[in-house]
């Protein structure tokens, strides 16, 4: 079998790796095209357009993350009982639905509707895709093909290459108006509803004809893996505050412009470092130190803003938070697929995912209150401090390192 070599570019690898977990992961890059069409200019359409202060901001974008990543359990519970085919197609044909509603949207309990419609459905396929991938990428691991924090890191890469693309094609669509590009977003899952019925083949849940509450008393029975997921939700907060704190930093140092460059650069920089990052993570520091430095890296990205000046600081903050979550998330999830036993994979992911929702909720419409009131410093601080204890609870709760078995050439 081949090695996955160090590449400049991590699709050259993605390329290499058989069907299905290729699909799975290009699955994700195509999400993140339509998404991130949106979602950059989406804090400025609220405030400029629809003159929503900063803490309603702040609980829209928390409501929109708190539908998707809140409610991953019950996607992650379907896609163990269904298989991920039929929840990944209708999570797309609730995104549709929701990009459609938040073009019309002139009024906040419209745009509420929108944005949720669009969180519930990724609740719906992104477990469904992730959960697939563990179980590949435990298959590949044991065949000696290829790691599965490295799977991954590909998957995360994938997906920065869909985001880099799209806030710049959103940039150019922005001209014609916010609505015009919900519209497009829309255009693309249809896109993606109609490949993926074709391409993304029909196997049985891992868990098909299993009751349902047994695999909730399993995950809620599993303290340890509880224990983690709350304390990584912090590292969702946090890399949330691209959506929210960023562009309001920006506006206030009149370089609005600047967002969509930064977005792109955020996404290069995982294109192109994140394999590489992932395997010094494995070999050098394991999960542990990795996840702890990851989030250290996260909390230096705010305390850094009220010390640079101007633009840098905003410039700072995208790389120090790019770095700590190319350090972190896939070993993070790695490690939940081993704190899970390999078992109830949706379900577990969804919980993972779910603590993070949590996380984004109660601290984004505080972010959004700080911001507006509580002066310069102090927002940063408090952002700062979040992840900060996070890596400090880590060696408490990550399991011990483990050597995993060689890479066959």
């Amino acid at each position: 079998m081949q090695t996955y070599g160090n590449k400049l570019l991590i699709l050259t690898e993605i390329a290499r790796l058989p069907a299905l977990p290729r699909l799975l992961v290009l699955t994700q890059l195509a999400f993140n095209v339509g998404f991130y069409l949106v979602l950059p200019f989406l804090a400025d359409h609220l405030r400029a357009d629809l003159g929503l202060a900063a803490a309603l901001v702040g609980l829209v974008l928390g409501l929109r993350t708190f539908s998707q990543q809140g409610l991953f359990l019950i996607g992650g519970v379907l896609a163990d009982r269904y298989g991920a085919r039929p929840v990944v197609l209708a999570g797309c044909a609730v995104r549709i639905a929701g990009f459609g509603v938040l073009a019309a949207a002139r009024d906040l309990p419209a745009v509420l509707a929108g944005t949720l419609l669009i969180g519930v459905a990724a609740a719906l396929f992104s477990p469904a895709v992730e959960s697939a991938l563990a179980r590949e990428g435990a298959r590949l691991e044991a065949a000696g093909t290829v790691r599965r924090t490295e799977l991954f890191a590909m998957f995360s890469a994938a997906g920065e290459a869909g985001a880099v693309t799209g806030p710049l094609l959103g940039v150019l669509l922005l001209t014609a108006g916010f609505p015009a590009v919900c519209l497009a977003a829309a255009a693309v899952f249809a896109l993606i509803l109609a490949m993926h019925s074709r391409l993304l083949p029909a196997e049985p849940g891992a868990h098909a004809g299993e009751p349902v509450a047994d695999g909730l008393r399993e995950v809620f029975g599993n303290r340890r893996f509880l224990a983690f997921a709350a304390v990584n939700g912090a590292g969702l907060l946090a890399y949330h505050q691209l959506y929210l704190a960023l562009p309001l930093e920006l506006d206030a140092e009149d370089a609005a412009w600047a967002l969509g460059w930064l977005f792109a650069l955020a996404s290069i920089l995982m294109i192109t470092g994140q394999l590489t990052i992932a395997r010094y993570a494995r070999r050098a520091l394991g999960p542990r130190a990795a996840l702890t430095c990851g989030f250290a890296l996260m909390s230096a990205a705010f305390a850094v803003v009220p010390v640079l000046p101007g633009a840098w600081s905003a410039l700072a903050m995208v790389v120090l938070l790019t770095a700590g979550q190319m350090l972190a998330s896939p070993v993070a999830r790695d490690t939940a697929a081993r704190l899970a036993a390999e078992r109830r994979l949706g379900a577990h992911f969804g919980v993972l995912s779910a603590a993070g929702g949590l996380a984004v909720l109660a601290g984004s419409t505080a972010t959004g209150a700080l911001l507006d009131s509580a002066g310069p410093v102090v927002p940063w601080l408090a952002l700062a401090a979040v992840p900060l204890t996070s890596a400090l609870l880590f060696p408490l709760v990550a399991p011990a390192p483990r050597e995993p078995g060689p890479v066959r050439p």
